[in-house]
């Protein structure tokens, strides 16, 4: 049941965004830990921030915890020279270097839409683009990092309150701090108290079957979602700021505390940034909300849109034993499930032997095989792009990205896959009317008159093609791709078609492949 929740929780999430009072909508960091100039925009409240290492997710969230003046903070909290510190002793030849630094911030307030700089050249300092009399707004912030309970100086500072000569302050948990916990715990509480002296603190729990003990003898995760728990589930139009959420938590709890978090910050005007590596994490919000970083070759981050499943789940870990044909668009993608639909009935091949994707575009593809050939994946691969780009270079770049053996296939049709669907749905009406489960005369008088409408258009046949079919789709209640799915079969059945190179080419790589899997 998890699996089917998120959806319906992002769509209440998204439609209560517009009555925030507050809302962190973007970012820019100029001259900051290698970054350039990145702008970092955030659309669903509920955001994940993935990328590989050293691609600035934590530098990101860093800024973020600089936007807002949090009431009752200390001054030199939640300040860029605290969080950006410089390494610059007074002796000594080995200090950071020291450039300028630009961190803006675009927000919506309960005062209207406003901007806001922090700025370093000798000392850092803030400015509002002019604003007069403009302040920076306040609101509560929680940030997490990856500090754990392992630093030497932070145990010995905690075990000294052992030694104390009088009781600590004993603060027990309240029901909605310990309901955070149980809905993702395997325990049942019976209480949970922060015992504090001074600034030290530390959480005391204790289970219904009557064992006791410090976070001291909890594990990571436990301890992360107890201190958690204490931390934000009271928290209101706040900020709530995470680095590495997934650390410690099984990819189940990880599943948990996401739906959670989103509903915390349904019911309390929340917004949440975090940063992960975990495909999970990914997974439980929509794709709006995720936010993938990377750093190329020259040293650039740049934000990337964001992945389609087949990519994003092979760059996080989860391709397995699945051989992946990616396609540049949904039409191309359904196209291809005709053809391993049907190769794979007659060969008795599991679906599960094959997956198929689809990106935003080939132009993107040699980008891909890099990573891919990176993660060592290059070998689960196969490229398959549009009939027209047989001239382009497209192919070459992706073998030079991902080596010569790299498998780049071409589906049929000069003009763009939605021409060659169209072409054989004029040649075959009786076979796709049957398919359809629509008269054959309705589907000819259908296909006739949008060959009218669009006679003298002056778009390229691809466009006119795939506009011929939308209209088609929306008078038969049915979608392209779904079409497309249904001609591609009827293709594949026949020896003749124009399709049977690349028929041919799918079979003989997916026979390979399950033979050298058995």
């Amino acid at each position: 049941m998890i699996e089917k929740r998120p959806l319906p929780i992002w769509q209440h999430l998204q439609g209560r965004k517009p009555h925030f009072s507050h809302f962190l909508s973007e970012i820019r960091l100029q001259g900051i830990r290698g970054i350039d100039d990145l702008e970092v925009g955030f659309d669903y409240p509920v955001s994940v921030i993935a990328g590989g290492n050293a691609s600035g997710k934590s530098t990101v969230l860093f800024a973020a915890a600089c936007a807002y003046k949090v009431p009752r903070a200390g001054v030199k909290d939640f300040v860029p020279s605290t969080l950006f510190p410089d390494y610059r002793p007074k002796p000594g030849a080995r200090r950071d270097h020291k450039d300028p630094i630009t961190l803006d911030f675009n927000y919506k307030t309960p005062e209207g839409r406003m901007a806001m700089r922090w700025r370093r050249s000798k000392s850092w300092n803030r400015s509002f683009f002019g604003r007069r009399n403009a302040s920076q707004p306040e609101r509560r912030i929680y940030l997490r990092t990856l500090s754990n309970l392992s630093n030497p100086s932070e145990v010995r500072g905690v075990l000294s309150m052992s030694r104390l000569k009088t009781e600590p302050l004993a603060t027990p948990l309240n029901a909605s701090q310990i309901a955070f916990a149980q809905h993702l715990l395997p325990f049942e509480y019976s209480e949970v108290v922060e015992l504090s002296s001074g600034k030290k603190n530390m959480l005391f729990a204790e289970q219904k079957g009557g064992v006791k003990y410090s976070e001291l003898h909890m594990a990571a995760g436990e301890r992360a979602i107890l201190r958690m728990a204490r931390d934000i589930a009271q928290l209101r139009d706040a900020l709530v700021l995470i680095d590495e959420v997934e650390a410690g938590l099984h990819p189940w709890i990880q599943k948990l505390l996401m739906l959670h978090l989103q509903q915390l910050a349904l019911r309390n005007d929340l917004q949440v940034i975090v940063t992960t590596h975990s495909p999970v994490i990914l997974d439980m919000v929509p794709s709006y909300g995720r936010i993938f970083l990377e750093r190329d070759e020259t040293g650039r981050v740049a934000v990337h849109p964001p992945y389609r499943d087949i990519v994003q789940d092979v760059l996080y870990g989860r391709s397995a034993d699945t051989l992946n044909l990616l396609c540049e668009d949904d039409v191309a993608e359904a196209i291809v499930h005709g053809i391993v639909d049907e190769v794979g009935l007659r060969r008795r091949m599991g679906r599960g032997v094959v997956r198929i994707g689809r990106n935003t575009g080939a132009e993107e593809f040699p980008a891909h095989a890099v990573a891919f050939k990176k993660f060592g994946q290059i070998d689960n691969f196969v490229f398959i792009l549009d009939g027209d780009k047989q001239n382009s270079s497209v192919a070459e770049k992706i073998q030079e990205a991902g080596g010569k053996d790299v498998p780049v296939l071409f589906l049929p049709g000069d003009d763009g896959p939605e021409a060659w669907v169209w072409q054989q749905m004029q040649q075959n009406v009786q076979d796709t009317a049957r398919e359809l489960s629509i008269n054959k005369d309705d589907l000819n008088n259908q296909m006739t008159r949008l060959n009218s409408i669009y006679s003298l258009a002056s778009d390229t046949p691809a466009a006119i093609a795939k506009n011929k079919l939308y209209d088609l789709s929306e008078q038969l209640n049915r979608n392209t791709p779904e079409i497309c799915r249904i001609v591609s079969i009827l293709e594949t059945k026949k020896s003749e078609s124009k399709i049977q190179p690349l028929v041919e080419e799918i079979e003989s790589i997916l026979i390979k492949w399950r033979d050298e899997l058995e």
